[in-house]
């Protein structure tokens, strides 16, 4: 088994390859946690890659109940792949409550026997799973000094999820998906058809418009964690929190043309992005 310096290594190495967005915002983080969030990152990957791995049904939630085992072992010390020793240091480190980390993988098992959501009670608590445990799990590597904290993290989260939500609607799709949800299409009169056919309609945009805007919602009450977080920890969250606004942005201002290309935001908006919240990283908690 690695050591732990090569165990932190090699969740480094997962996260420079494909963190995206992500990684380049580890850096405003001080050397011990920026380490941590890569092993964090590494832990949500490799769960992600499990659920989303091609296959029957039944072989991948074999292999989600694999993980979820090897997860709790290495929280108890039994290693079993080379991410375990950073992560479960990480872990005690930053007394991160096991509880996120099992919700997280009760999220991405949900994708294998949920293709829709009726409502967005439903939905909500699909993000919440994959991603508001994520940034729950975060702000206890960072630091806070609140636990009013926990209620804007979790929007967060859920902003976050939302973004991914529209963005990736063809993908989803090609994958069987539909997490907007299905109240929302018929309220807005778009349904499985139409997108099939990647109709762009008044409808479509409506119904996407209205996505956004709760989406924006999301991301205001999240701008209050600012206040509850370590010094040098505002900064990667702001970063993190205004790349995927300027991503909900970039969509709204394309009008939601996101049948031909996936939306991203060029290298320079982010290194832009990264030098306004670079100050942040400077400050002590």
């Amino acid at each position: 088994m690695l050591s732990q310096k090569e165990s932190f290594d090699y969740c480094r190495k997962i996260a420079k390859e494909q963190a995206g967005n992500f990684y380049l915002t580890f850096h405003l983080l001080p050397k011990l946690k920026s380490d941590s969030m890569c092993a964090l990152y590494a832990f949500m990957r490799i769960s992600d890659d499990i659920a989303d791995e091609p296959g029957e049904i039944n072989f991948t939630r074999k292999a989600l109940g694999i993980w979820r085992d090897q997860t709790l072992g290495a929280l108890n010390g039994q290693f079993s792949h080379p991410i375990h020793p950073a992560f479960a240091l990480m872990v005690q480190r930053h007394q991160i409550p096991h509880q996120y980390l099992l919700d997280v993988l009760d999220g991405v098992e949900m994708d294998l026997d949920i293709h829709r959501y009726q409502t967005f009670d439903e939905l909500y608590k699909y993000c919440y799973r994959v991603a508001s445990a994520v940034g729950l799990c975060c702000i206890h590597l960072w630091g806070f000094n609140s636990e009013k904290a926990l209620l804007p993290a979790e929007s967060a989260g859920v902003a976050l999820q939302l973004t991914n939500i529209l963005r990736d609607i063809k993908e989803d799709y090609a994958r069987g998906r539909i997490y907007l949800p299905q109240e929302d299409m018929v309220k807005f009169n778009y349904d499985e058809i139409k997108l099939n056919n990647e109709v762009r309609d008044e409808c479509f945009f409506n119904l996407l418009d209205f996505q956004a805007k709760r989406a924006a919602k999301y991301y205001e009450q999240a701008r209050e964690l600012t206040q509850y977080l370590d010094g040098n920890a505002r900064g990667i969250f702001l970063a993190m929190l205004h790349t995927y606004k300027a991503i909900l942005d970039k969509m709204q201002k394309n009008n939601f043309d996101l049948f031909n290309d996936r939306v991203r935001i060029g290298t320079f908006q982010k290194l832009c992005l990264l030098a306004k919240y670079l100050p942040y990283s400077w400050k002590s908690s």
